[in-house]
């Protein structure tokens, strides 16, 4: 490719983000009253907040509604031609709806008005073209318009969706500030990602406990508490009494250090070289917060404890690395 042809299509693709940034500052500065009534509309909306448009608009119309739904503000998309031939029904006088068309003439949505205005529901109009069908019998008017579209021929929607876009996302985390949607919220509307997996997941769901927890008591040969160590492949065994004070805990690095110092191991008991008193994590944490433990300790596995500060488990890197949370 010559290099003239290179730098053009660099210059116009840099037009096309130019064009696009422009608008939405302009639309951010335009912002008014009117926003703020969507916002208390949907708020006080006691159903759903239906999402409505055709074309490039229906495509960012579905957008929209998907990210109002993860958010906090449950939503859903209906197609206006759809609309028209039953899908209406899916629509009540306690719902809110947000009907986007750029012109404000797409003959799908202006001819759903009449059904919507009778059934007494808050109609938001997201249009370029406020005085437009659209824009005149909607409730509240949310106005897109544009100086111009990025596309070249001015005829593909490119600046305008873009700023449907933009609007819907200001519109989506200001209701989500205003639910006051936290984290785990956010999480609880998508448990199958790995944002999910990182804020649902607690310590208590990973550890290791009962059978499958090395322990030993006080005053155990470290023979016997190696073969306890190797029996439950953690690289650790914790030390504790009857009932479940924790004494300390010996890692295989312990073990390490122990052959560097002694020559004889089957002479000692483990409460000659264990680590007392050891890193725990309690075993309601989320497990996230167990690997920034082991992050900032740099080790591999901590014991868990219960409410009384009793041993409860044990969790290592690799349950963390295994559930997806690191």
């Amino acid at each position: 490719m010559e290099k003239a042809q290179t730098s053009s299509r660099l210059d116009l693709a840099r037009e096309v983000l130019q064009t696009e940034a422009d608008a939405i500052l302009a639309l951010s500065r335009r912002l008014n009253g009117d926003f703020l009534r969507a916002v208390e509309a949907i708020l006080a909306c006691t159903g759903r907040i239906v999402v409505t448009g055709m074309g490039k608009s229906g495509h960012v119309g579905r957008k929209i509604a998907a990210t109002l739904a993860s958010t906090g503000s449950p939503a859903f998309f209906v197609h206006p031609a759809e609309a028209a031939h039953g899908d209406l029904g899916m629509i009540t006088a306690q719902d809110v709806v947000i009907a986007l068309s750029n012109s404000g003439e797409s003959g799908e949505v202006v001819a759903l008005l009449p059904a919507l205005k009778r059934k007494g529901l808050v109609l938001i109009a997201m249009t370029g073209n406020p005085a437009s069908s659209l824009g005149r019998e909607a409730d509240i008017l949310l106005d897109t318009q544009v100086e111009k579209e990025a596309c070249p021929l001015g005829l593909a929607p490119t600046t305008s969706t873009t700023v449907q876009i933009a609007l819907g996302d200001a519109l989506a985390v200001t209701l989500l500030d205003a639910r006051q949607f936290g984290p785990e919220d956010f999480a609880l509307s998508h448990p199958g990602g790995s944002l999910g997996r990182r804020l649902l997941v607690h310590v208590k769901d990973l550890m290791h406990s009962g059978d499958e927890l090395p322990r030993v008591l006080p005053g155990t040969p470290l023979k016997d508490a190696l073969l306890e160590m190797s029996h439950q492949r953690l690289g650790m065994v914790a030390i504790a009494t009857a009932d479940n004070t924790i004494k300390g805990i010996y890692t295989d690095g312990d073990l390490r250090r122990t052959l560097e110092r002694s020559g004889n191991i089957y002479d000692l008991i483990i409460d000659q070289v264990m680590s007392p008193a050891p890193q725990t994590i309690l075993h309601s944490k989320l497990a996230t917060e167990a690997v920034h433990l082991m992050e900032q300790r740099r080790i591999t596995s901590l014991l868990v404890i219960d409410a009384d500060g009793k041993l409860a488990g044990a969790i290592h890197m690799h349950d963390l690395l295994k559930a997806g949370v690191v």
